[in-house]
């Protein structure tokens, strides 16, 4: 059979990358097989490309196409691999990302994106997104008390707001794929949530 998608969604600051070993270890549990990657990255290509997307400025549209330029061979090589021996992929962002940060945050047309989307991805999109939401500020806060920022998360609070507004609209837009999380409470509460998600869909 084949396996599972699942992507994690949210703000820089939203805690999701938090509960990634949460969520496997829940589906090991299941005697499920795991593959956690994340985006951009998830090739040694990728990863190269990682460190040009977070750190070189470029316009907008050459950020965009290097994302995906980065997705699809993230695509070909590690996700679709392991969907079809039976794999769950486990990705921290996918497109979702793009459409919040790129067409969001920089202001990328959205049938441009959604040209390369359909080119690079074809029908893949993930089985199950969970968002993790926060109020700008509480992003803000945390990013302030972080490692060395990058340059997305050195951006202004209107760049973030414009981000979240359009994280909420991509969930409004496909309520059967995204489960939405209230990132701003206790870890161990989100994590609870968490561990209810995934138990619930890997039944």
């Amino acid at each position: 059979m084949r396996g599972k998608f699942i992507s994690l969604e949210g703000m820089d600051g939203a805690g999701k990358s938090s509960h990634i070993d949460t969520i496997i270890s829940t589906l090991e549990h299941r005697e499920i097989e795991v593959v956690s990657t994340r985006e951009p990255g998830g090739t040694g290509l990728g990863e190269k490309l990682r460190e040009l997307l977070l750190h070189e400025p470029m316009h907008a549209e050459t950020e965009t196409l290097l994302m995906f330029a980065a997705r699809r061979e993230h695509i070909a090589l590690v996700i679709e691999p392991a969907l079809e021996r039976g794999a769950w992929v486990v990705s921290d962002r996918f497109t979702d990302a793009s459409f919040a940060y790129q067409c969001g945050g920089r202001g990328v047309d959205t049938h441009k994106m959604g040209i390369l989307e359909q080119w690079v991805q074809q029908a893949l999109q993930p089985d199950l997104t969970l968002l993790f939401d926060v109020p700008v500020e509480v992003s803000v806060q945390r990013l302030a008390a972080a490692r060395s920022p990058d340059k997305f998360e050195r951006e202004s609070h209107e760049f973030f707001s414009k981000i979240r507004h359009a994280y909420l609209a991509r969930a409004e837009a496909f309520p059967n794929r995204f489960r939405l999380l209230d990132g701003n409470r206790a870890l161990d509460l989100v994590r609870a949530d968490v561990v209810e998600i995934m138990s619930t869909f890997a039944e």
